[in-house]
């Protein structure tokens, strides 16, 4: 029981020497990223940059603990960031410890229902955002994330939580436009891009070990960083209208506990549900495709408990909703993390970094984290996917188009709740009218198929329906009357026989219509039969009446139903191809 909500107790026995030495170099590199990053996601938030370093450190070493996942790396993401500043955006001014408290009690709150749905084992909630959904509302976040960086790019105040309110904020204050902020984005969002794409190759041609190129990409951030804080520093630039950073405490904070005000609590319930769910799912999925690399297990229940706790303890940290990073996950990963402890150890690393080098970033431009988090964002932003959606699936493709235009004019929350709507109501729809197919006997075999797919023989006066999805009260009127249509087609019918293997499930209200069409149909002087009932839901028709009502036969397989009700059919199809083949 202790080593299931307490991982630790299993990994750390094993723990050698050399996993400490890779564990630790996986550390210092995620550590390099995590810096800048935790300072740039903090800003996104709407929060002061030390509240991202403060996410980076307790929660961190709660999840070494809880967690199963070995190379996954919690912090501050963009999406979450958004989707807390979205949250709280219209419950306090930003810059006001207001605004700060609301952000500590949504941390709280996504942790504690975090940790209740993973001691219930409700992870299977994430099910009801189907992928073309999340992929929509996280493309359209990283375009609203995108956007929202202009505003610092220009030096500017506009609101960015919708599209149309970017657009708007921007055009309305363009003449306010700081000229030095400008060269500083531009230049730093070009060296980063070109970081991320070319630097490495740059590197090894000169002569260096990919693994030590691999660290010097990633620690362009940080080079970013340095020069632009030597700038403005050296040039004043806060006296030309460049906004910087300012002051960022020393050290850690006292531990806090969050405000207990139901209010706030009723207000921030909602945002608080949809920043666990898409967090989870965000984490679930790294951790998943990390761990089948490796042939690793990991516990998505015990993954539920991990994140709740980490994020109960960013709030206890006095520090807004954090979730796996997938960039900073696969850093992990490729940097050799060999178990959890690399996350502890990173969270040393950020411990330090508040202790030494926090007075150094007073002069650290606005604009600079706003091209990190603007160059980063670019890998969440899929647009190629809505055609590959749309191909495969074109009321698929719609939603995702749909949720996408929600999420952009009306914001994160409002997406992520339409796109939970629409993957409930694509499923719906798709269940209610589920396929079905008329049978005919394949010559030579004792296999039916569609008549409309296949050269197939048929009998007169028989119907074969075989329907391809489990029987319950969205498309239970819709199979009755499609059995009623097709006999009133056909006056010649005097057996139905409902082929099904692919039933795995009746409800009352598919039974009841069961029974009815049973009943219409000896009224017609039809006989209805079962073909290939599976056993589960043969036990639970032995406690209906259906069966003792029935008017025909259940059959083990559907061709001896055929052999039954038409035995010179089946026995001639049946011979059809063998003395084709003597010929």
């Amino acid at each position: 029981m202790l080593k299931r909500y307490f991982p630790i107790l299993g990994w750390a026995r094993d723990y050698t020497r050399a996993t400490f030495e890779a564990d630790m170099i996986a550390a210092v590199i995620v550590t390099i990223m995590l810096i800048p990053q935790s300072l740039a996601y903090s800003q996104l938030a709407g929060l002061p940059p030390e509240l991202g370093l403060y996410a980076s450190v307790i929660p961190l070493l709660i999840y070494a603990v809880l967690g199963t996942s070995r190379p996954l790396a919690m912090g501050p993401v963009a999406v979450i960031s958004l989707m807390t500043a979205t949250a709280i955006g219209d419950l306090a001014l930003r810059g006001t410890p207001q605004y700060t408290t609301a952000a500590i009690a949504l941390a709280f709150l996504s942790g504690v229902m975090l940790l209740v749905m993973g001691v219930l084992r409700l992870g299977f909630i994430t099910s009801f955002l189907s992928h073309p959904v999340i992929s929509g509302v996280i493309s359209a976040t990283g375009l609203l994330i995108a956007g929202g960086q202009i505003k610092h790019f220009l030096g500017v105040k506009a609101p960015s939580d919708t599209l149309p309110e970017i657009a708007d904020g921007l055009w309305r204050n363009i003449g306010q436009t700081n000229a030095a902020s400008v060269v500083i984005s531009i230049l730093a969002v070009a060296f980063l891009y070109w970081a991320r794409r070319g630097l490495k190759p740059v590197l090894i041609h000169r002569g260096l070990a990919p693994r030590l190129a691999d660290i010097l990409v990633r620690a362009a951030p940080v080079v970013a960083v340095a020069v632009t804080v030597i700038l403005a520093w050296a040039l004043r630039l806060d006296k030309h209208g460049v906004a910087v950073v300012g002051t960022i405490p020393r050290g850690m904070p006292a531990p806090t506990l969050p405000p207990f005000d139901p209010g706030l609590w009723k207000q921030l319930f909602m945002p608080a549900l949809l920043i666990s769910i898409i967090g989870y799912v965000e984490t679930i999925s790294v951790a998943q495709t990390l761990a089948a690399k490796k042939r690793q297990r990991i516990d998505p229940d015990q993954e539920l408990i991990a994140l709740g706790g980490s994020n109960i303890a960013a709030a206890v940290s006095g520090a807004f909703p954090i979730t796996g990073g997938f960039a900073r996950s696969v850093v992990n990963f490729e940097a050799g993390a060999a178990t959890p402890a690399a996350g502890a150890y990173t969270a040393v690393g950020v411990a330090l970094a508040t202790f030494t080098i926090t007075p150094a970033l007073y002069f650290l431009p606005q604009a600079t984290l706003a091209a990190t988090i603007f160059v980063s964002v670019l890998t969440l932003v899929d647009l190629g996917a809505i055609r590959s959606v749309f191909t495969y699936s074109k009321s698929e493709g719609l939603a995702m188009i749909a949720t996408m235009a929600i999420t952009l004019i009306y914001g994160v929350t409002d997406g992520i709740a339409a796109g939970v709507l629409l993957s409930i109501g694509l499923q719906l729809w798709r269940s209610s009218r589920p396929h079905v197919a008329e049978l005919g006997q394949v010559p030579g075999t004792e296999h039916f198929r569609n008549i409309l797919r296949h050269r197939v023989e048929t009998a007169p006066g028989i119907l074969s329906l075989r329907i391809d999805e489990s029987l319950w009260f969205p498309n239970a009127r819709y199979i009755e009357e499609l059995i009623y249509d097709r006999i009133a087609e056909d006056t010649s019918i005097k057996h139905v026989v409902l082929n099904c293997p692919a039933i795995n499930h009746i409800d009352a209200s598919a039974l009841e219509a069961l029974e009815e069409v049973n009943a219409q149909l000896r009224d017609a002087g039809v006989r209805m039969h079962l073909s290939e009932v599976k056993g589960p839901v043969m036990d639970r028709l032995t406690r209906s009446d259906l069966l003792t009502q029935l008017t025909g036969q259940i059959y083990l397989t559907h061709y001896d139903a055929l052999a039954t009700l038409a035995p010179k059919m089946t026995r001639d199809t049946l011979e059809q191809s063998r003395c084709e083949t003597h010929r």
